[in-house]
């Protein structure tokens, strides 16, 4: 971080919802953002139908950024949109997949969905913070909904 530069995170103090089966990976995340200064709480859901009870509990705050990855037991990530756009439990919330998958129908099925971005994970640590970095410097920079 240069000086002089604040690190905000999407402007708001609200979490970021992590939806991520992989511990490895929930660590990197983890680790990613708080290299990165991030002080956003992140919480983390080991699948969609975990993630679904999350947004539609109306005692835990809505989180302003969905990371979500595609291939996860029980509930994966489409099918986890699907629901999310069904119930619209999610409203106005961006989601960014981060996933594995170059697939073209993924990635095709997935913005079919209202995604707000589709990053592939590098398997390179470094390039993971690049990564989020840049994810970071969009959400900083967008407005998002109240």
């Amino acid at each position: 971080m240069q000086h002089g530069e604040q690190r905000h995170w999407i402007r708001n103090t609200r979490s970021i919802l992590l939806v991520e089966d992989d511990e490895v990976d929930v660590l990197m995340v983890q680790r990613a953002l708080r290299d990165l200064e991030v002080e956003n709480p992140l919480r983390v859901a080991s699948n969609g139908e975990v993630a679904l009870t999350l947004l539609q509990d109306e005692e835990e705050d809505r989180p302003a950024l969905i990371l979500l990855d595609l291939n996860m037991p029980r509930m994966g990530g489409l099918d986890f949109l699907r629901n999310l756009r069904q119930t619209g439990a999610a409203k106005g919330i961006p989601v960014v997949v981060l996933s594995t998958s170059r697939q073209d129908r993924d990635v095709l099925e997935s913005f079919n969905m209202n995604i707000a971005g589709y990053m592939v994970k590098p398997v390179d640590y470094q390039k993971f913070v690049e990564l989020m970095r840049t994810i970071d410097r969009y959400w900083t920079l967008s407005e998002l909904p109240p």
